[in-house]
């Protein structure tokens, strides 16, 4: 398996175990937006919103611009795909194991599991 730094792992689900930061990245997939139009459809002021934007940023899953008095929000999809990646191992494993499992059934439904030793047929 690949080894990430714990630490960076880490502050990237914390960030992405709030729903209100998963859905403002899910409106960044669709374009830049203002820290007011991220904050809107929570109506949470714009504080709140930014305590959650700064939680994005610190995982580096956006990046903010200013443009003068405007507060730019965008997308950056690096950290998405290393959470990605490192979830991928685990994807592979439940992966396997369930198709060992329909392999079990299918032979199960088929009648060629063997009997339980000391089953009378």
């Amino acid at each position: 398996m690949v080894e990430y730094r714990e630490e960076y792992i880490d502050t990237v689900f914390h960030a992405l175990g709030d729903a209100t930061r998963r859905r403002m990245l899910h409106e960044l997939a669709k374009g830049e937006r203002t820290v007011g139009q991220l904050a809107e459809p929570f109506s949470m002021s714009l504080a709140a919103a930014s305590k959650h934007i700064k939680a994005l940023e610190n995982a580096g899953l956006i990046r903010r611009e200013v443009r003068g008095r405007t507060h730019l929000c965008r997308l950056e999809p690096g950290p998405m795909a290393t959470v990605h990646h490192w979830l991928s191992f685990y994807e592979r494993f439940w992966t396997n194991r369930l198709d060992v499992l329909e392999h079990l059934l299918r032979e199960e439904d088929n009648g060629k599991t063997p009997k339980p030793e000391g089953e009378v047929k």
